[in-house]
């Protein structure tokens, strides 16, 4: 990606490393006996070794994929045992039930009659004109022509947002008791924030009617028994294409330190810690909750990198998109670094 659409070094999340289970840190070792995490093979550090209510098998909290920071409260399932979990099934192939799942708003023609070559590269074609050899601009995503495979698309996302307890939302919601809208300003960003040009934020917004009207990103969620739920590309998706925003609650960093999500990204960081804004997406949320990171501490690790988290500024509003860092090829797996670059949490671990 050239320099006009380099990510800036960002802090993903400032939540504490994960405590252990019991306060009685010298029992640790005694209660998880010979348990091993599933993951990693290893009975290393025991007081960060969670046992699945299920299963009683042992997991690391920075070996899941998203990693925990800490432990959850009440009941917890692995992976395996929460896709095998009889009243999470997948979700039915059905229109109606798809329409009203992600509140498509004009599904008439463009659902079964989807000709996205035509909107988008009219858009595409309007955009390269402005386009220079200093600088690209984002693409929009480009539809799956068959729409049976479309519901299939959607379909899965819905399982998996079915299975992690949380509602469907492509934009940044703020609730009651949590930060306000006017709280997200770009303009208290510490470092400053790189401003999404004109044709850019077009493009976004493209991205973003075309889904209300079930025109849906070539993306595919599947269940790996060992990353859980993952993504992978359904067609081949261009360099520079947006994938999606990331979304979620918007909320202070203060109030989510000690917080179990296992997803949260940062949105805004400012001179006054106060402030600092993160998205939760534990509730709320689209795909990009299930686009899994990289272990940056390998080569192979960092090969795998395919799609990159950028935040900008979006008409003096904080934004974080995930973009296709280069050409993926169909059915290629999406992932990203998971800590921008600052290697705050641990992905040594991750597969």
């Amino acid at each position: 990606m050239v320099s006009s659409t380099t990510v800036v070094s960002r802090r993903r999340t400032q939540a504490p490393k994960p405590h252990s289970k019991s306060k009685q840190s010298e029992n640790v070792e005694d209660d998880y006996g010979d348990t091993l995490c599933e993951k990693c093979g290893s009975g290393d550090n025991a007081a960060e070794l969670l046992l699945c209510d299920k299963c009683d098998r042992g997991f690391h909290l920075y070996c899941l994929t998203p990693i925990l920071a800490s432990v959850p409260k009440g009941s917890w399932f692995c992976p395996s045992c929460v896709i095998n979990n009889e009243k999470l099934t997948k979700f039915p192939l059905m229109q109606t039930k798809i329409v009203d799942f992600f509140r498509i708003e004009r599904p008439s023609k463009s659902f079964f009659n989807l000709s996205p070559g035509k909107d988008c590269q009219k858009k595409r074609k309007r955009s390269s004109l402005a386009m220079s050899k200093k600088k690209r601009r984002l693409l929009p995503f480009n539809p799956t022509e068959d729409p049976t495979r479309r519901l299939e698309q959607m379909a899965s996302l819905a399982t998996a947002l079915s299975a992690s307890g949380a509602d469907f939302s492509n934009e940044l919601t703020y609730m009651p008791g949590m930060a306000r809208r006017s709280a997200n300003r770009a303009s208290l960003e510490r470092e400053g924030m790189q401003v999404l040009s004109k044709e850019d934020t077009e493009i976004l917004h493209l991205c973003k009617n075309m889904m209300k009207q079930g025109e849906w990103p070539p993306l595919m969620v599947v269940f790996d028994p060992k990353e859980g739920f993952t993504v992978e590309a359904d067609r081949s998706i261009r360099d520079l294409t947006i994938i999606t925003e990331y979304v979620g609650d918007v909320d202070y960093l203060k109030n989510r330190e000690t917080d179990d999500g296992d997803s949260m990204m940062t949105l805004l960081t400012t001179s006054d810690p106060s402030k600092n804004l993160v998205i939760c997406p534990d509730k709320r949320s689209n795909i990009a909750r299930f686009i899994n990171g990289i272990n940056n501490h390998t080569p192979d690790g960092k090969k795998k990198q395919n799609v990159k988290c950028v935040r900008f500024d979006v008409n003096g509003e904080c934004r974080v998109l995930l973009i296709a860092s280069r050409d993926i090829r169909k059915g290629e797996r999406l992932y990203y670094d998971y800590n921008g670059y600052e290697n705050e949490y641990p992905t040594e671990h991750f597969v």
